[in-house]
């Protein structure tokens, strides 16, 4: 094998893969939609700053030292920002796309590094203008610098429903309340869990004081009902949900706010995976996930996945799949690695370590039915197709029982963005109503819409 290692991703997983293949003399092809590499957790501003007074030492210092190692071994690594992979073809070739122009890559070993996205999750107002998942926010004042609202309420469960709220309150936000659906004692009983990684633990417990320091209340077993205005965003009702997540509406209270952030969670990215025929599983909290085994090889000889393409575990335990990857890659290579033995068990063992700690939060945050019940039968599940609950319940009264006949009956996952959006939702509701297992939704290629302007003919 003579040719780069292709690597879709320059998040932490696709960023450590390659600059541990640049390590042993390796050269590499990174392609990324994003204009600067470090994906979603470590992008950094599309601008030049002096300051980011909004953003924590840890990530500043993290960030510096991924983009460093990058730098270093510039000269073996072929950053390919702002394209995008539309799809693979024949003879182990990707189809990307940057502006207007589409080319080919061909490759002999392919690493899959594609990230997470954010599960949606439907209710009343889900829509509306300032509505915004946590990604979409961290995007804004980390990517951006822009302070994405005045006011805000927070909801949902998870890390980063915190870090956001500190993140927000740097930034100049009101944080009116945090409403973490789990309940206190859920998140007590994971401790042992969580001090698999003392440190994050200790920086968690840093920004819990911040909090208090600063007098931004956290409620544990609540969540969002509803959210309201015209034409954006005005007020947010929440309530506090019963132990399967059921918001009690009774004792619901409505606060006022500009901007109502949301996050339940993340499901991997891995529709090129399954375009590409990789063997595929489904994971209530990853959605569906492309099985490895514990060097990161897929069920194709010369493709490897890492990080939350794999399994949601955070940006550390992404650059040790990473790193893994990278490590098959140059094993099938042939190439000398004396102490890789020693090296791939430690690798392992902080891995390991990363997935218990994880495992805590998502025991605690495990996705309960009752948030099935938030959105009402106007309201729209599928927002490219326009598909309501109501359509969806009635395809399920009428006895469709598995998501490939739902789709077919109301188009829902069938518009532009492919059921990201709607497609978990889908999933969890029809969990419900049948115990047999689901079939996965099959994506379309190209994976994104080609522009005309890319298929003019020059001549």
């Amino acid at each position: 094998m003579s040719k780069p290692v292709v690597i879709v991703g320059a998040g932490p997983a696709g960023l450590s893969a390659a600059v541990t293949l640049a390590k042993h003399k390796v050269a590499s092809i990174i392609v990324d939609e994003a204009p600067k590499p470090g994906g979603v957790v470590y992008r950094g501003p599309w601008r030049d700053t002096d300051a980011l007074p909004h953003l924590d030492d840890k990530w500043k210092a993290t960030s510096q030292s991924l983009r460093e190692q990058y730098r270093q071994h510039q000269d073996l690594i072929d950053l390919r920002s702002l394209t995008r992979v539309l799809g693979p073809m024949a003879d182990q070739h990707l189809l990307t796309a940057h502006e207007d122009t589409l080319s080919t890559i061909d490759y002999e070993q392919l690493i899959l590094a594609t990230g997470c996205q954010e599960r949606s999750i439907p209710f009343p107002g889900w829509d509306m203008p300032g509505v915004m998942l946590l990604g979409g926010i961290q995007l804004q004042i980390k990517s951006g610098l822009v302070r994405p609202g005045h006011r805000c309420v927070i909801t949902g469960t998870g890390p980063l429903l915190v870090l956001v709220a500190c993140q927000l309150h740097k930034a100049g936000c009101d944080i009116a309340g945090i409403y973490e659906a789990a309940p206190f004692k859920d998140l007590a009983r994971e401790t042992l869990a969580l001090l698999n990684r003392p440190q994050l633990a200790l920086d968690g417990l840093s920004m819990m004081m911040y909090l208090k320091r600063h007098h931004i209340p956290m409620h544990y077993g609540w969540g969002v009902v509803k959210a309201s205005g015209d034409p954006q965003v005005e007020h947010v009702t929440v309530a506090p949900y019963s132990k399967d997540w059921h918001p009690d509406v009774s004792r619901a209270e409505t606060i006022n706010a500009d901007l109502l952030g949301v996050g339940y969670g993340f499901a991997a990215r891995s529709q090129l995976a399954q375009l590409m025929g990789l063997d595929m599983q489904y994971d209530h909290m990853s959605g569906a996930i492309p099985v490895v085994d514990e060097w990161q090889r897929a069920s194709l000889d010369n493709v490897y996945c890492a990080g939350d393409t794999v399994k949601f575990a955070g940006a550390e335990a992404a650059m040790l799949e990473g790193k893994i990857a990278a490590y098959s890659a140059l094993k099938a290579r042939n190439i000398s690695m004396p102490n890789l033995d020693n090296e791939f068990k430690a690798l392992r063992h902080q891995l390991e370590k990363s997935y218990r700690f994880r495992k805590g939060f998502d025991t605690a945050g495990y996705r309960r039915p009752g948030l099935l019940s938030l959105p009402e039968k106007d309201t729209v599940i599928c927002r490219c197709e326009q598909v309501k609950k109501a359509d969806i319940d009635n395809a399920i009264n009428q006895g469709v029982k598995d998501v490939i006949t739902l789709k077919m009956r109301t188009r829902v996952t069938m518009g532009d963005c492919q059921g990201k959006t709607c497609a978990h939702y889908c999933y969890d509701r029809l969990n419900e109503s049948t115990t047999s297992p689901q079939p996965l939704i099959r994506p379309r290629f190209p994976l994104d819409p080609i522009p005309f302007a890319a298929l003019e003919d020059d001549a």
